[in-house]
């Protein structure tokens, strides 16, 4: 079986810059679409939350209506009742009768004013309720429009960076192929605790890029050599001279212009 070649570490180097470029690019795509994804998708919420209330608000409105038509059949009934008693007691034989026919007329008319004031209890709530349905849709309204911009600028930054991004994405699984396991992991490791995502720099007037220590000339020269990965000791990133970033750099642009 024929031994697997071995990469040299100044293609190693060549790899993770490239990578670095790469994932560099995809990062400064993502920050221009910066926390819209996560503003459409709160409004989303909120819209479908207002719907929710409406809903339930308009049904509870419903179900009083029913309770007061309830109400009013409640009412015609009495009335009905206390027509047909006031009738049975010019019929009455006695006293006695006439008496439990008035306590029925009584009760019956007990009855109405209890309903009708359930009625004005039941409108008052309906009244009630029908302002916060009209406050929430007003509510919705803005909040329906301001969705509408948000996916509409979303949409847009979408629009323009959705082919670069999925060639950028592929490109970086591409080149995190060339590089061994344990690489791969350490250098996503250092892109993910150091600032702007940056894990592997170049060596810029002496020192690593964005650090204001000096790198001594020994390690520096080492650094060009490119024999051996080299960690900058304050910074905590992958170093590459400025040589090889530069030539890296046009690499990339040819490739993504």
């Amino acid at each position: 079986m024929a031994k697997k070649k071995e990469v040299s570490v100044e293609a190693k180097l060549r790899a993770l810059y490239d990578l670095q470029l790469i994932d560099s690019r995809i990062d400064e795509i993502r920050n221009v679409r910066g926390e819209l994804p996560l503003e459409v998708e709160d409004l989303e919420d909120e819209v479908a939350g207002l719907n929710t209330r409406i809903s339930n608000l308009e049904e509870d409105v419903k179900n009083l209506q029913t309770d007061i038509n309830n109400k009013k059949l409640a009412i015609e009934d009495s009335n009905s009742l206390m027509k047909k008693y006031e009738e049975q007691q010019k019929k009455v034989r006695n006293n006695r009768e006439f008496d439990s026919i008035t306590k029925e007329i009584e009760y019956q008319d007990l009855e109405i004013q209890l309903a009708e004031k359930r009625i004005s209890e039941f409108r008052a709530k309906i009244a009630q309720k029908n302002e916060i349905i009209d406050a929430t849709k007003e509510k919705l309204a803005k909040q329906e429009q301001h969705l509408d911009h948000k996916k509409t600028e979303l949409d847009s930054i979408l629009k323009e960076t959705e082919k670069e991004e999925k060639l950028l994405a592929e490109k970086s699984e591409e080149f995190s192929k060339s590089l061994d396991a344990h690489l791969y992991t350490a250098y996503n490791k250092i892109r993910a605790n150091v600032k702007n995502g940056l894990a592997v720099v170049a060596i810029e007037r002496g020192a690593s890029g964005g650090s204001y220590f000096t790198i001594p000339p020994q390690v520096q020269l080492e650094i060009a050599n490119r024999k051996k990965i080299t960690i900058d000791e304050y910074s905590g990133r992958i170093l590459v001279d400025a040589a090889l970033a530069a030539e890296e750099k046009t690499k990339m642009d040819k490739l993504f212009s």
